[in-house]
């Protein structure tokens, strides 16, 4: 599984690289706070295939890493080989790069 840091997200952000970032936190967690990506809960990750690239680069997160991390094994095993997971999750980020978001 290849994963990347919330500093190498950061990066890509600013640079304004053509990545698609999926948040898979359900969506009381995605309103207290997120990083501007789409929300789509873990349980709904395989209904709704047709909403992630394969195209280009997607970036898969959520509070930790771990939910994010089954949610890319999953999607890996429908044929997706241009996913990340982000190291840590939002608790990384706020940790790392915006102390001032609000985590639980």
């Amino acid at each position: 599984m290849k994963e990347i840091s919330v500093q190498e997200l950061k990066e890509m952000k600013d640079r304004g690289d053509d990545f698609q970032l999926i948040d898979v936190r359900e969506d009381f967690e995605y309103q207290m706070s997120n990083l501007d990506g789409e929300n789509i809960p873990l349980g709904g990750i395989l209904i709704e295939t047709n909403k992630i690239s394969h195209d280009k680069p997607v970036v898969i997160m959520c509070r930790s890493g771990k939910r994010s991390a089954v949610a890319l094994y999953q999607l890996e095993q429908q044929g997706y080989t241009n996913l990340a997971n982000l190291q840590g999750g939002i608790l990384a980020w706020q940790h790392d790069i915006d102390p001032n978001i609000t985590v639980y």
